[in-house]
């Protein structure tokens, strides 16, 4: 069992990095991080590498059991679902944009489909600024 995390550069990806940590290590179980394309505003679409996303665990992952999948597929949500299929995850932990206050019950459209179409429970996480603008 293990807890899949959405990540890409981003206060959003950020956000469901620390909350994975948090859920991995309640569960005692390991952690999954799901690195995914992004669009790259100085260089359009982009992923994350191996070591970036290791550097951003840091020491708060230390002691746990971590996986790094990286994938530059368009159809980000299919990779989080099947990522999450494979390794038999207990959570998918997913980070959103702060949102207008009408668009606040609109999620976008990967997170929506992700929410969906999950066999277990998924986490929806703000980034920090996004909660102190609320």
């Amino acid at each position: 069992m293990t807890v899949v995390v959405a990540y890409a550069p981003s206060p959003q990806g950020r956000a469901a990095l620390a909350a994975g940590i948090r859920a991995a290590r309640r569960r005692r179980t390991g952690l999954v991080v799901a690195s995914h394309a992004y669009s790259d505003p100085d260089g359009g679409r982009a992923t994350s590498p191996r070591e970036e996303v290791l550097s951003q665990l840091g020491d708060d992952a230390a002691d746990l059991l971590v996986e790094v999948r990286i994938s530059d597929a368009e159809d980000v949500a299919q990779f989080l679902l099947d990522t999450a299929e494979d390794v038999t995850a207990t959570t998918i932990v997913i980070g959103l944009r702060g949102s207008s206050p009408m668009g606040k019950l609109n999620l976008g459209a990967t997170a929506r489909r992700v929410v969906l179409a999950a066999t277990c429970p998924v986490l929806a996480v703000k980034d920090t600024a996004a909660l102190q603008a609320a």
